[in-house]
């Protein structure tokens, strides 16, 4: 019925008055209505469409990952859209995956590093260890500088008979503090009972004085053996130890020196095709790191060995004489040569009461 109405219509001639507007024939009402009933139809029909579309996107709901980008204008084709997720979504895979690749290649970096060294650490104690039993069962040879273990020898016995030297100058004051303390103890005793017995007091008296005189000597030959006990302990196990580890040093320097001459010679005297001599000129290369190693400690060696022995003679003169003197004075009685041995060597006594050092001399 809408269809044969709007036919109808459209076929219809409008007549035009003279200033332009449309002139009312008798169809005008029909042809309105025609027009009303097409534009409700219409408008239901739309409204109806509009509300399930509307439904349809609350359900679902925009998605704006899958946004599109329209490169080619209205009306372009679908070639020039791109959507944005893929964009998004392919630059964090690259970033991440770049990253990755970076992180990887750093700890495969430190392991490759960690394996060459502990393969060189294992070649190296290979060689040290064959070569050392070589030279015990006395197949290998080894590079012997005869002066040098001489003087590294007098060394050793030189330390070992300065220790015993500290072993008893550590006695001998231990027993004599326990002396001086006893005698201290006396003192007071005999000074206690001068007063307590009148028919014994100049007795006890005198005794008590006499033993508070070699009390307080007693303590100034303590201050002297314990300044020479010092000394010799920092000369024994400070200087002496020290020139024993830079020996220490050389000689496993020259074990190694050793084991990688002794595998230079091996290699040249086998084939000399091209793969045994890049292994040779190898060979010949790390030997001449280790004789240089080698060299260099000995140079070391002999140096610190020079200048121990004039530091020995230098220090032993003094603490010698030191202990000579006071040892003297003081079982001759003679205090104030005593008292003047500690001046000549700078020597200063710790206050009565001061044997413990206070908290901030512990810090």
């Amino acid at each position: 019925m809408t269809d044969s109405i709007m036919s109808k219509a459209a076929t219809m001639e409008i007549p035009i008055n003279s200033n332009g507007d449309t002139g009312t024939l008798p169809e005008d009402d029909s042809l309105e209505q025609a027009a009303k009933l097409h534009w409700s139809l219409d408008e239901k029909v739309g409204s109806s469409r509009d509300t399930r579309d509307l439904q349809q996107v609350m359900v679902s709901g925009p998605n704006l990952n899958e946004t599109s980008i329209v490169s080619g204008g209205y009306g372009g084709t679908a070639e020039g859209i791109i959507p944005t997720s893929s964009i998004k979504g392919s630059n964090m895979h690259h970033s991440s995956s770049n990253s990755s690749m970076m992180a990887e290649e750093a700890t495969r970096g430190v392991a490759v590093e960690k394996l060459e060294t502990v393969k060189k650490w294992g070649l190296n104690t290979y060689k040290c260890t064959k070569q050392m039993i070589s030279e015990r069962f006395g197949r290998g040879s080894r590079t012997v500088d005869l002066e040098l273990e001489a003087q590294i020898e007098v060394l050793r016995d030189t330390k070992r008979k300065y220790e015993n030297v500290l072993r008893l100058a550590r006695a001998l004051t231990n027993h004599f503090y326990n002396m001086v303390q006893t005698q201290h103890a006396l003192g007071d005793t005999f000074a206690d009972l001068s007063q307590k017995s009148p028919e014994l007091r100049d007795e006890f008296g005198y005794n008590a004085e006499t033993q508070k005189l070699l009390c307080k000597n007693g303590e100034t030959l303590l201050g002297a053996v314990n300044f020479f006990v010092s000394s010799i302990n920092t000369l024994v196990n400070k200087t002496m130890e020290d020139t024993l580890m830079t020996i220490k040093m050389y000689e496993n320097a020259r074990l190694e020196f050793d084991a990688y001459r002794s595998d230079l010679e091996e290699l040249s005297m086998g084939p000399r095709d091209a793969a045994a001599m890049a292994r040779i000129d190898a060979a010949q290369q790390q030997y001449q790191v280790q004789k240089d190693k080698y060299e260099r400690l000995r140079s070391d060696v002999i140096i610190k060995l020079k200048f121990l022995e004039e530091n020995k003679v230098k220090v032993m003169h003094k603490q010698l004489l030191l202990f000579h003197n006071a040892i003297s004075a003081y079982f001759a009685g003679n205090q104030q040569q005593l008292e003047q041995t500690l001046k000549q060597f700078n020597i200063k006594l710790r206050p009565p009461g001061a044997d413990k050092p206070s908290w901030l001399e512990e810090q």
